[in-house]
């Protein structure tokens, strides 16, 4: 797996608005593809131990993300990125992980940068994202992502769950598309509310559904194989604030073992959930084009949408092209060795923390 020698990787660790992201800079093995799709297909494939040695005991945490910066196959753009979750999952695109990316290019100078306004372009497994970062004495001091075309598929579908303590029979939610694709639940048909103290019933109300909703209603990309939905997020619109917080997988839920129906929360605003509920929303016609649309996360940091044009997909869906801008600190440098001799070359999991 690793070799015989010991093996460094080298990482610039984040956050953005309170969700972390572990940039991995040099020390990753070869990845080969001929366009970002093949190279996420590899990695999920050949090097998912890469993601598990980055993610998991005793080098990550259950919130802990990573980005693979490798060359990218659009001679436009400056680097590729490659996004890991946890639970295996490999976004197409993640707001979030890219302004921590483009932070990290930024501060490292990776590109040559230029105050008060560097601009490059990113490309990821979704598409090429244009990249705008406001630099102030070498310090990105707001990133703004031009993402990819992000529509509503389904609105107003029911889904039903399992009958267990806590749950209601049903609920009723939108499917969209943001970069990845989440079902999107108001909170209030739930009874919970989008606060910290309420993190474990979020998750574990959150996981089911979506899981659910990805059995009974499920979708795909219309011009790649990407299915969904693969997370999800709760929306508060109530009293003049949009607050919002996302779930995401961090195992397998099975549904004859309830110590499964666990997940994490996305501590940032969330990027291309921001993208998938202005989506909702302009389907709706509850937000028009070049109107900020601030957007709250469970701990209260935010990032701004706007809705830059409308865009036909497709499929046939009317969508938008929309952009979202937040802030990234660096908060440590990083040499990740693993020595032939450790007995965790892929990490390991226990059931206090993680998903059984």
């Amino acid at each position: 797996m690793w070799g015989s020698d010991v093996k460094h990787i080298k990482t610039v660790d984040a956050h953005c608005c309170g969700e972390p992201a572990r940039v991995v800079i040099d020390g990753l093995p070869s990845v080969e593809g001929t366009t970002m799709l093949e190279k996420r297909q590899y990695c999920m494939e050949k090097l998912d131990h890469v993601r598990k040695l980055l993610l998991t005991e005793p080098r990550g945490y259950p919130c802990q993300n990573a980005d693979y910066i490798v060359p990218a196959c659009d001679e436009k753009a400056a680097y590729g990125v490659i996004i890991v979750e946890q639970g295996k999952v490999y976004p197409a695109m993640s707001g979030h992980n890219l302004m921590c990316v483009a932070t990290v290019i930024v501060e490292t100078n990776m590109v040559v940068v230029t105050e008060p306004k560097t601009d490059f372009v990113l490309e990821t497994p979704a598409g090429l994202i244009n990249v705008s970062v406001k630099v102030t004495n070498s310090k990105a001091e707001a990133v703004t992502l031009y993402n990819v075309p992000s529509w509503c598929e389904k609105r107003d579908v029911v889904v039903k769950l399992p009958q267990a303590a806590g749950l209601p029979s049903s609920v009723t939610i939108d499917i969209a598309f943001g970069g990845m694709w989440y079902a999107v639940v108001p909170i209030k048909q739930t009874g919970i509310e989008i606060k910290p103290a309420n993190g474990k019933a979020l998750c574990r109300l959150g996981e089911v559904i979506k899981a659910a909703a990805k059995e009974q209603h499920p979708v795909n990309h219309p011009e790649y194989d990407y299915p969904g939905p693969d997370i999800l997020v709760f929306v508060d619109q109530e009293g003049g604030v949009n607050r919002n917080t996302v779930i995401m997988s961090n195992g397998e839920l099975r549904w004859d073992d309830e110590m499964t129906w666990t997940a994490m929360i996305d501590r940032s605003p969330c990027g291309t959930g921001t993208c998938a509920v202005m989506a909702t929303l302009f389907s709706r016609g509850k937000l028009s084009p070049k109107t900020p649309f601030h957007h709250r996360s469970i701990i209260d940091t935010c990032f701004v949408g706007v809705i830059e044009s409308t865009a036909e997909i497709s499929n046939g869906k009317q969508g938008i092209l929309p952009s979202i801008t937040g802030q990234a600190w660096i908060t440590q440098y990083c040499d990740v060795v693993v020595h032939p001799t450790d007995p965790f070359p892929e990490g390991y999991t226990v059931g206090d923390i993680w998903s059984a």
